[in-house]
């Protein structure tokens, strides 16, 4: 007998996660369209691999405050920007898709501008995006951007960020950001940590 529980039904405490087997590419379209928008927990999908993790209170504050940074940092430097959030991005031919931390566009920002709906066959993928708490996800998040082609990926993880970029479908790991090359990124935690109990535009 096959039992089939509503995805809803499936509640996924803060910090944990659920790994879900052989789900069909159809089957990830209807999850994600029963889960809904407005909700806590967040999909990454592989090759029929379909995880759902619910952020712990110390990601989604290392989330946003990077998030902030990367906005003060492009406004003080006058580079226009858009910034989607953990907006689903997805392909079907690449069997991928995920829901990042943040992610951001700089060098394709006119390309995009204004939109709200997107599709990956046709438009850019974002030039930026975030991920926090990297060592703790079941699913790995690094082939998943790949195929989806986002060039430059910012990991934060146990108070070290890592900037890596995609050079021939792989993340390498690179010293500088393509899109600040003149600001040391890898300070923002011990910078962020440093003023976490001040007023939030001690950051500034």
């Amino acid at each position: 007998m096959v039992v089939q529980i509503p995805i809803q039904r499936i509640q996924v405490p803060p910090g944990q996660r659920v790994l879900l087997h052989e789900v069909s590419w159809e089957e990830f379209e209807a999850i994600l369209q029963e889960l809904g928008n407005h909700r806590s927990e967040r999909v990454a999908y592989c090759d029929g691999l379909l995880e759902i993790m619910t952020p712990l209170p110390e990601h989604e504050y290392f989330k946003e405050t990077i998030g902030d940074a990367i906005k003060d940092m492009a406004e003080t430097l006058d580079l226009n920007y858009e910034s989607y959030g953990s907006t689903t991005w997805r392909k079907q031919a690449k069997q991928a898709g995920l829901e990042s931390d943040n992610c951001f566009y700089f060098q394709n920002e006119a390309r995009i501008r204004g939109k709200l709906q997107f599709d990956l066959t046709q438009d850019p993928p974002p030039d930026l995006a975030l991920e926090t708490d990297v060592t703790s996800q079941s699913l790995e998040r690094f082939p998943i951007y790949a195929r989806l082609g986002v060039p430059e990926l910012w990991c934060c993880d146990s108070g070290q960020l890592r900037i890596y970029h995609l050079q021939d479908e792989q993340y390498v790991e690179v010293e500088r950001s393509s899109i600040f090359p003149q600001l040391e990124i890898a300070a923002l935690p011990r910078l962020i940590e440093a003023k976490r109990s001040e007023e939030r535009l001690a950051l500034r």
